[in-house]
């Protein structure tokens, strides 16, 4: 569908923004009028990461007169497989403030906002009044949920895209016009099933394809421009090298845009929800890094016997471990098929990357009767952390 402009155009362009902005203004479709409304629009980013960035990149050389920039990170090594607005002296520094120094130099005429805290429900919709759109760069559920719970009570529409190893998604929620996010996705999916880009991988390039997406996208809506992604999701194969689209709609019983459409437009939905949390291990079932340094040093003394069990896939084995474990996959647990490799008479101690897989894991060997498993809390990044630095991270 056809959308009108969001954004009513600004003040005329000076002779240096006209210079700037002239392969804008020779696109008839685009024009003067397009560039002043860009001018004139407020455009909220959440998240500087690896959709982030590139939407950042681009909504500010387009000339979007004023960017919020909501991220509460640091810059780490990692990040700039697929980060490009962050560079090599930005390592350690908060990811607002490197975000922002970036859109600054690529653009003096851009406003800048920092936004260096936590988007919960508490301060979602506050933060949100003063921006037109929201693009949400996020890498977390809870984040999307308070995102599109916020946006659906401000009337506000907001760019949403996903990437997780060689796929991509992306797609415009506007409750006005279309299905909100939680008509798509009502509630967040089981904890571990939807690895991130720490546990699956990300090619890097994929995010620059969807957040240049992103970006496209928020410009047609401040503008008028085009059909977006309303009621539509864009699938995007980088392996196949593929684009596809699928038709969604709202749903009527959606918990948080329903009451509004139930009430012609007019009701709200009574707060902005925050899906609940993962259950976290039983009290006793894990232990610290600092506890393991200390087990494994007894049991290479003969005084205490356990089996320390990896259950990351076989590719993170190779790029760091702890000594002394055993690589059994959390696939091998799900297919009933790693009971018969474990010890009945020693404890077992199983970790992962952050302690994510090995809690599931945990509780799926207390439900089999093995309530002497225990599981390690942070995972091997805090074992890197704090017992051997000198490993490498992921």
């Amino acid at each position: 569908m056809s959308l009108p402009p969001l954004v009513a155009p600004g003040a005329a362009l000076s002779a240096d923004q006209v210079r700037r902005y002239a392969r804008h203004l020779v696109l008839p479709e685009l024009g003067m009028a397009g560039q002043q409304r860009l001018a004139n629009a407020k455009v909220l980013v959440v998240g500087a990461g690896g959709l982030g960035s590139p939407a950042l990149m681009y909504l500010a050389a387009a000339g979007v007169g004023t960017l919020g920039i909501a991220d509460f990170d640091a810059v780490e090594e990692s990040n700039l497989q697929r980060q490009v607005v962050h560079g090599r002296s930005d390592v350690g520094h908060p990811k607002a403030a490197s975000a922002g120094a970036a859109v600054r130099e690529l653009n003096p005429y851009v406003e800048v906002v920092l936004h260096e805290q936590r988007l919960d429900g508490t301060n979602a919709l506050d933060t949100f009044a003063a921006y037109d759109l929201v693009v949400d760069g996020t890498d977390n559920f809870a984040t999307r949920y308070v995102i599109n719970d916020a946006c659906v009570v401000l009337d506000k529409p907001y760019m949403w895209g996903s990437v997780s190893r060689f796929d991509g998604q992306a797609s415009v929620f506007w409750a006005r016009h279309g299905p909100c996010y939680r008509c798509v996705h009502p509630g967040p999916p089981p904890a571990g099933a939807v690895p991130g880009c720490a546990e699956g991988g990300v090619l890097g390039a994929l995010c620059g394809t969807i957040g240049s997406v992103m970006a496209a996208e928020a410009i047609k809506l401040l503008t008028g421009l085009g059909q977006p992604l309303v009621g539509r999701i864009l699938l995007h194969d980088a392996l196949d090298m593929r684009f596809d689209a699928v038709t969604v709609r709202a749903d009527p019983r959606c918990l948080s845009c329903g009451p509004r459409r139930a009430d012609g437009g007019g009701a709200a939905p009574p707060a902005v929800a925050e899906p609940p949390a993962a259950e976290t291990p039983a009290a006793g079932s894990a232990i610290s890094v600092r506890q393991l340094r200390d087990w494994l040093a007894e049991r290479a003394r003969g005084e205490r016997s356990f089996m320390l069990v990896d259950v990351r896939e076989p590719y993170e084995y190779e790029i760091n471990r702890i000594p002394g474990s055993v690589l059994v996959p959390r696939a091998e647990f799900r297919a009933g098929r790693a009971l018969e490799l474990l010890p009945a008479s020693s404890p077992i101690v199983l970790h992962c990357k952050s302690g994510q897989r090995s809690a599931e894991v945990l509780a799926e060997l207390h439900a089999a009767g093995r309530r002497d498993a225990m599981h390690l809390e942070g995972g091997i990044d805090a074992w890197v952390e704090q017992v051997e630095p000198h490993l490498p991270t992921y």
